[in-house]
């Protein structure tokens, strides 16, 4: 059995992207997330010896129902803030909005337009969604 790791936080979330639209969750239960109740793209720690693109596609089926998302790796941050978190940000982009179904500890489960996303202060950790995205963009999506 794993322990758990208070000097290292591998982290995979993923971008859903449709008609211009992102995906973001509330968690009900946010001590896994650093007590954060904001919006956050659909993440999760990674599982003991789990693959982080295997990470991103458990992510979107547990948390939103999205069981056929192909996720694509965009980039890796590297930060420590008492542990050292490497979180691996993927992408996927959808031709159409699917219909989402919030899975276990989601609270709530939203689309929102790219060009009007919720406000930083509504978002967890001050607005890191958004400076995700933003990098996402600058990286393009190939």
């Amino acid at each position: 059995m794993a322990t758990k790791c208070a000097v290292h936080k591998l982290v995979a979330d993923i971008a859903i992207r449709a008609d211009d639209r992102v995906l973001f969750v509330k968690y009900e239960d946010v001590s896994r997330y650093d007590g954060q109740r904001g919006w956050f793209p659909p993440d999760d720690y990674l599982g003991h010896l789990e693959h982080p693109d295997e990470a991103a596609k458990r992510i979107a089926t547990t948390q939103a129902g999205l069981a056929s998302v192909v996720p694509k790796l965009s980039h890796i941050e590297s930060f420590g803030d008492g542990a050292w978190h490497l979180i691996f940000h993927h992408r996927a982009d959808l031709k159409a909005a699917p219909h989402v179904a919030p899975g276990p500890n989601v609270a709530a489960l939203e689309w929102f337009p790219r060009s009007r996303l919720p406000d930083r202060s509504t978002m967890a950790h001050d607005g890191w969604a958004a400076d995700v995205l933003d990098a996402m963009d600058r990286r393009g999506s190939d």
